[in-house]
């Protein structure tokens, strides 16, 4: 597994006449790990969907490595690029196993068999996510978090050089957010993941790029955009920003009762 470079070069998405994104550019360099912020319906999950080819930019291109992304055969892509997606069902009638080795597809031809090679990737991808005791277990059967941990273990066995993840740590427990997001920085492969989790993106992301109504509002490093104003302007909420003296990150602490959404309703006058 290696490390590719990412550029999104001013892309607009739409959906019929709606707008989605708007103009987004971004770069990830080989071995970062890139975070995508913003509130919901900011865009993080369309922008998404273009790099792994879902929705196609309107104007604008997404590159891999100085290539077109929507230029490349879909074996090829497949072998560069593994996503990891928000809605993927339980559909699936197979062990879990058998949902991890699906990753390797890319890298076999028709009919082939698993080598010895591809048993340790699906060894190794089930260990990294803390599932191997899920191995033989039917993955339709799982709990919402123990799919989220097989699918991203699937992502895995791909060995991808880009990893595309979309609010990877829904339905996990804080121990497995940690050890996913742990996992996913010691990769040699780029990430680029969409977080809700502020205090997570700012340990564990390099990079940040905040989305706000299909916009990029801010990109930088953590330390750098993550401050009250921004989180003021972005989700209308007030907070306080400090440096976490252990991890030397910056914390976000939301105070409560502080929204925009608090300002008091006036009663309807027509009502006694």
């Amino acid at each position: 597994m290696t490390a590719t470079e990412l550029v999104i070069d001013g892309v607009t998405l739409t959906a019929g006449a709606h707008r989605l994104v708007e103009d987004v550019s971004l770069t990830a360099r080989p071995g970062e790990v890139i975070g995508l912020v913003g509130p919901n319906g900011s865009g993080k999950s369309s922008l998404l969907r273009a790099v792994y080819r879902i929705l196609r930019p309107t104007t604008g291109q997404v590159s891999v490595d100085g290539t077109d992304a929507w230029s490349l055969p879909v074996r090829q892509l497949a072998r560069t690029v593994a996503a990891v997606v928000q809605e993927s069902g339980a559909e699936f009638e197979l062990t879990v196993r058998e949902v991890v080795a699906m990753g390797r597809t890319p890298h076999k031809r028709l009919l082939d068999g698993d080598t010895a090679e591809d048993a340790g990737l699906i060894r190794s991808a089930l260990t990294a996510v803390d599932a191997t005791d899920l191995a033989h277990r039917p993955f339709d059967q799982l709990s919402g978090g123990e799919r989220q941990r097989v699918l991203i273990a699937r992502a895995l066995a791909q060995q991808p050089s880009l990893l595309v993840l979309d609010e990877p740590t829904n339905h996990l427990d804080i121990r497995h957010q940690l050890d996913v997001l742990g996992a996913l920085r010691r990769l040699p492969a780029t990430v680029l993941v969409a977080l809700h989790d502020l205090n997570l993106a700012a340990y564990y992301c390099d990079r940040l790029y905040v989305l706000c109504d299909g916009k990029v509002t801010a990109a930088g490093p953590p330390a750098d955009i993550l401050t009250s104003q921004l989180l003021s302007e972005v989700y209308g909420v007030t907070s306080e920003v400090t440096i976490h003296p252990r991890t030397g990150a910056p914390q976000v602490t939301f105070l409560p009762g502080a929204s925009r959404l608090d300002a008091p309703v006036e009663a309807n006058p027509s009502v006694s």
